[in-house]
């Protein structure tokens, strides 16, 4: 082979594995918000959807003319730690409320190509007026037009709306701002990423709080399993090549969407695949193929991408107080320790360093920061805290602390 033929295969490999962290990061990519990376992706649109395929069972979906790449991330698995949330300063989270209204946004959005924000208004106010469990929106309410606007400036982030004349901020201040949308029908409908659409189920209002679980694995269910993939799931139907398949996908979509993959959260039959030769070598060729670092140890399994473009937040941090003082208490957690300790801690450290967590300086500021820094932690799978209060380090906590930092730059 040639020497320019070996450029264009690394090349290519490359791209290919730039494509599938990308989307990893991004799981929805338009040419309007990124042109770079959707090139990129369009170009080697087969290779990376081979990888989501063979590796996680996920279909990339590439539309050119129109405009938009789509992996639709199936797993069946709730995750606070990513809550849709306002494109306005503070990016606080979305409540119930602006949930909602997205939904009945996005249900009203299918009548028409082209709509105005006082029309989508009107619409969504009959429909939440005919609905008796869904409380009517009001325009004529500021905080209903907040929420209301919340929406739509996230459909619009999604590239489903694009405001022709006119924004949707200013009908926060006044219903009758005048606003002309034009809305992409196609890539709203590839937003829902359950196999199985919600309204299939057919539950009564009443009992979804009582069968949420339930209505979960519903929704999650694809046939190319068999039943494999359900809670109550009669394995005598599952074929060989399905069971595997399913403990293939299942495997890699924990690791790659988790920050690490503890073998003592696996099923037997997870860990037996994981460790034969099969698994192994996969393990190794998706790191490969994918541009990951891959780490193993006795307690589990990493995927780091040196890069950061997998992932929409990293941690250590030094941009976030909470990440910072998730770093630095990790210190005080060789062993397991109480929160109390924690916020003694933490209480230290705002002595010492008297200009830094300024947002922290309250009554309780330290046990705000043991809060927030706990979260952080435990979000990236380096700590566990019991209902009792105490506060446990789980294996990977030991690559952050400091201390072990400075002893592996030493012995190098």
């Amino acid at each position: 082979m040639s020497e320019l033929a070996n450029q264009l295969v690394i090349a290519e490999r490359e791209e290919v594995s730039r494509g599938v962290r990308q989307l990893l990061a991004s799981p929805l990519v338009t040419e309007h918000s990124a042109p770079d990376t959707f090139d990129l992706i369009r170009r080697r649109r087969e290779p990376i959807a081979k990888w989501f395929d063979y590796y996680c069972g996920w279909t990339l979906t590439v539309e050119p003319r129109l405009g938009y790449a789509r992996l639709v991330k199936v797993r069946r698995a709730t995750d606070p730690s990513r809550p849709a949330r306002r494109h306005r300063s503070g990016k606080a989270p979305f409540d119930r409320r602006r949930y909602v209204l997205l939904c009945v946004v996005a249900a009203e959005l299918f009548a028409t190509p082209v709509t105005t924000i006082g029309l989508l208004a009107d619409r969504v106010k009959a429909a939440t007026a005919a609905d008796p469990v869904v409380d009517s929106f009001d325009s004529a309410i500021r905080h209903e037009r907040m929420a209301f606007v919340d929406a739509l400036r996230l459909l619009e982030s999604f590239g489903v709306m694009d405001a022709v004349d006119g924004a949707a901020d200013s009908y926060v201040d006044s219903a009758a701002a005048k606003v002309l949308y034009r809305v992409d029908g196609t890539l709203l409908l590839r937003l829902l990423a359950a196999p199985v659409g919600p309204s299939q189920l057919a539950v009564p209002i009443e009992e979804v709080p009582f069968r949420f679980d339930d209505l979960l694995d519903g929704i999650s269910q694809e046939r190319r399993y068999g039943l494999a993939s359900g809670k109550h799931a009669d394995r005598a139907v599952i074929s060989d090549v399905q069971r595997n398949l399913w403990l293939r996908h299942k495997i890699f979509r924990r690791l790659i969407d988790d920050p690490v993959l503890y073998l003592d959260d696996l099923s037997a039959e997870e860990r037996a695949y994981l460790a034969s030769p099969t698994g192994r070598q996969l393990l190794r060729r998706a790191a490969v193929q994918g541009g990951f670092l891959l780490e193993e140890r006795a307690e589990g399994v990493l995927f780091v991408d040196v890069d950061t473009i997998a992932t929409d937040t990293k941690f250590p941090d030094d941009a976030a107080t909470a990440k910072v003082a998730g770093l630095l208490l990790l210190e005080e957690l060789a062993t397991p320790t109480t929160v109390e300790r924690l916020r003694r801690a933490a209480a230290e450290l705002l002595e010492r360093f008297p200009r830094w967590a300024r947002i922290y300086r309250g009554e309780d500021g330290a046990g705000e920061l043991v809060d927030d820094a706990l979260e952080t932690l435990i979000e990236f799978g380096l700590v566990r805290r019991t209902d009792t209060g105490l506060v446990i380090p789980l294996p990977a906590a030991h690559r952050y602390r400091l201390g072990d930092i400075r002893t592996s730059r030493e012995s190098s």
